[in-house]
């Protein structure tokens, strides 16, 4: 097994990538590939603060698993306090997990996000990492990537009906992993006899089985980031939509980025968009509420939430125009942290729901 670390991908500033794949210990130069057969788990750290922090796990097959137990080492002062998609123990530093059904399956050659977690001490790599029962061990490769790293998809696409009208859901793991309001809404939309096709680099399937998994739904990421370093429009330029749905600030908003600089975001994300398709529709979602636990340290979280969507109608209605529409989709109020979410950031069912209803009540006259 070889571990291999990627920097720059970053969700918060200080965040990181750690890939860990099967091979023998070696460091390896930028670039550089191995082609032993084995599997590629990616540690994702994604949001941090004092205390505490956000990480997704995804795994990528060389041949197709069906069923999946991951097993890693922590340094010895890290802990992890909830978790979703995966079936989880933790004794004294070593950490385990299954999947749940639903995400069991992954295709050779298709990576996939299968959980995450959240947890609080050192962010280092773990050791000992092991997937069903196959060891990963190594170096750390410290070299830095392509300054506009992207993730082609693995599957080979596969062409919808011809009417069908593309969607990319947009955003970070409120939309990736778990993010399974897709799924809700993907069965609304197809009840409703909507032709519609999910798109995206990632693919993360959701309940309902069927649904479609397609998603641009990146860990930990920020809008305002992904942006500047290019990765959007690389998204965009890969599937470019007819329909764009945004729900892209959390990570900004918990990092204290002044909403300006984030509607400067979305600004150059719209004219990229535009660029490579001037009738797409864009939906843009008034984020959720963000309420952390205070021991995370963004106890003024709230009312940044608050104050980011009070300015998105002002900026909706200077950048849209009749050939490519811009709706704001009001995704806070109404919301019950308590009860809509698992940790006061992430969604639980009641939450998905919520926010498929919302989506769908904005998509349903514009695809009838």
């Amino acid at each position: 097994m070889q571990i291999t670390r990627r920097r720059g991908r970053l969700a918060i500033a200080g965040a990181a990538v750690v890939a860990l794949a099967a091979s023998t210990a070696t460091i390896l130069s930028a670039g550089q590939a191995f082609a032993e057969e084995g599997c590629q788990v990616d540690y994702i750290i994604g949001n941090e603060w004092s205390g505490g922090f956000q990480a997704n796990v995804a795994i990528t097959a060389d041949e197709p698993i069906d069923g999946w137990e991951i097993s890693w080492d922590f340094g010895a002062d890290t802990t992890v306090s909830s978790a979703w998609n995966v079936d989880w123990d933790q004794s004294g530093s070593t950490f385990t997990g299954a999947d749940v059904g639903w995400n069991a399956g992954i295709s050779s050659g298709q990576s996939r996000e299968v959980f995450g977690f959240i947890g609080s001490g050192s962010t280092d790599e773990p050791t000992n990492i092991t997937v069903n029962g196959d060891l990963c061990e190594g170096q750390v490769d410290q070299t830095d990537p392509p300054t506009d790293p992207t993730d082609p998809p693995t599957d080979e696409p596969t062409d919808p009906p011809a009417e069908a009208v593309s969607i990319m859901p947009l955003g970070d793991s409120i939309t990736g992993s778990p993010g399974c309001w897709r799924g809700n809404l993907w069965d609304l939309l197809t009840q409703a006899g909507h032709e519609v096709d999910f798109v995206g680099s990632l693919s993360q399937a959701c309940n309902p089985a069927g649904s479609d998994p397609d998603h641009e739904g990146h860990g930990g990421f920020q809008v305002t980031q992904s942006v500047a370093n290019g990765d959007v429009r690389s998204w965009l330029e890969q599937n470019t939509p007819d329909v764009l749905m945004m729900h892209f600030a959390t990570n900004d908003v918990w990092s204290n980025i002044p909403p300006a600089q984030i509607l400067d975001a979305y600004t150059t994300l719209v004219a990229d968009l535009r660029e490579l398709n001037p009738d797409a529709i864009i939906l843009v979602a008034q984020i959720i509420p963000l309420e952390p636990d205070p021991s995370g340290g963004c106890t003024d979280c709230p009312q940044r939430a608050i104050d980011f969507n009070a300015e998105i109608p002002a900026w909706a209605a200077e950048q849209t125009t009749e050939e490519s529409p811009i709706t704001v989709v009001d995704q806070h109020t109404g919301w019950v942290p308590a009860d809509d979410t698992y940790d006061g950031v992430h969604p639980d069912e009641d939450g998905y729901v919520k926010m498929a209803a919302n989506w769908f009540e904005a998509l349903d006259p514009i695809l009838s």
